[in-house]
């Protein structure tokens, strides 16, 4: 039973920081079912339009922490820098009950540790990648961290073995999108004919990913519709100024596309499409869960890669084969992301096949482990650490 705000105590405070798109569903989805069980809480720090819409007080945009790549971050490690300083002290004057970091962990564990040392409970909300790379991380995070969150069942091990709290709340996505989505109810939505061929193209929510990415996908694209030329384009596009981005990217290019631009609609158009070449990312879950074959793609700063592709320790990188245990989307990284070589295997993944059969029944599968009632799940575990810490009766 939620517990109840006494009328004794001033309200909960209760900051939290995401750093891009999936991390402000994450917190929006947190703040819904944490304002359940306290509707007088305050929530104070940085999200994004989500968060906002639920309460949120956003100290800055949170686009301005939205940075891809290791080399990529230093041309903004300044402004970073004093956004992350500048944060902290105006969260001690607010003497917060409970500090949550949802991803974005070379911004938030530092933060995190700042709180902790000042008294402020301290919850990490999605687990840094350290079963792939640099397990030793986890030391950081025992020192910073009280509490930590992970979406996967596979990642709680590491953190145990590290003598670190930890608790699986599952995918707030995995409780929110169908089992069975309605593909023609949302291409009625999307006013695309019903017996379309329709791929989706995703090449990701960020400035940066655009720029490497945005380009490929629809020379793909092209390379796809010159050998089924019956073909229809959509993508969505997550901000204005994406849009506004993508759609210089389309004209620069000189292709003439059979292509919907979308704003937002990101589900209406997973939901719609039979195959999707998408940035390797939180939006490969999404296409996971609405169970549409994918192609997966990246590009990174050419370092950024070297540095990676030394340390990282794991076969994948793209979160349906991470959870799958094998690979069940194709992935081209870098230099092998070229259409030539992605055309194809979208083109494969657009007929009815027995292994397309296959992979939808494992990302079935998949759905169904992730279904856990997230938002509550991750309500409760704050809330029991704020009784732990004495900051609740």
């Amino acid at each position: 039973m939620p517990a109840q705000a006494s009328s004794s105590r001033k309200p909960l405070c209760i900051a939290l920081v995401a750093g891009e798109a999936s991390g402000d569903t994450l917190g929006a989805g947190l703040m819904q079912a944490f304002k359940q069980r306290h509707p007088d809480a305050r929530f104070i720090g940085i999200g994004g339009p989500r968060m906002i819409t639920e309460g949120m007080e956003s100290r800055v945009p949170m686009e301005r922490l939205s940075v891809m790549g290791l080399v990529e971050v230093l041309g903004r490690l300044k402004e970073l820098l004093k956004i992350r300083k500048d944060l902290v002290v105006w969260l001690k004057s607010q003497e917060p009950d409970v500090f949550v970091g949802i991803d974005a962990p070379d911004f938030t564990l530092n933060v995190e540790l700042q709180l902790r040392g000042a008294g402020v409970p301290t919850v990490h909300y999605v687990s840094p990648s350290v079963w792939a790379w640099r397990e030793k991380r986890v030391l950081g995070i025992q020192k910073s961290t009280d509490l930590m969150l992970t979406l996967f069942p596979f990642e709680e091990e590491v953190y145990r073995r590290h003598g670190v709290a930890v608790r699986c709340v599952g995918h707030t996505l995995a409780d929110q999108i169908p089992l069975d989505p309605d593909k023609q109810a949302a291409r009625k939505i999307l006013g695309l004919p019903e017996d379309a061929r329709v791929v989706a193209l995703m090449p990701g929510s960020r400035n940066g990913e655009l720029r490497k990415l945005g380009l490929l996908f629809l020379q793909t694209a092209q390379w796809c519709l010159q050998r089924q030329p019956g073909l229809t384009f959509v993508m969505p596009c997550a901000n204005p100024e994406r849009r506004t981005q993508m759609q210089a990217i389309v004209a620069d290019s000189g292709l003439n596309l059979p292509l919907v631009l979308l704003d937002g609609q990101a589900h209406e158009a997973l939901a719609a499409c039979d195959a999707v070449l998408i940035a390797s990312g939180t939006a490969t879950l999404e296409a996971m869960l609405f169970k549409r074959p994918m192609v997966v793609a990246y590009r990174m700063a050419g370092l950024t890669f070297r540095i990676l592709k030394r340390l990282v320790k794991i076969g994948h990188v793209a979160l349906p084969n991470l959870l799958a245990g094998r690979e069940v989307a194709p992935e081209f990284l870098q230099d092998d992301a070229t259409p030539e070589a992605m055309g194809p295997a979208l083109l494969e993944r657009l007929g009815p096949t027995p292994e397309r059969e296959a992979t939808q029944a494992e990302f079935t599968r998949l759905h169904h482990l992730l279904r856990r009632g997230a938002d509550h799940a991750a309500a409760e575990a704050v809330e029991q650490l704020l009784q732990q810490k004495g900051r609740l009766p």
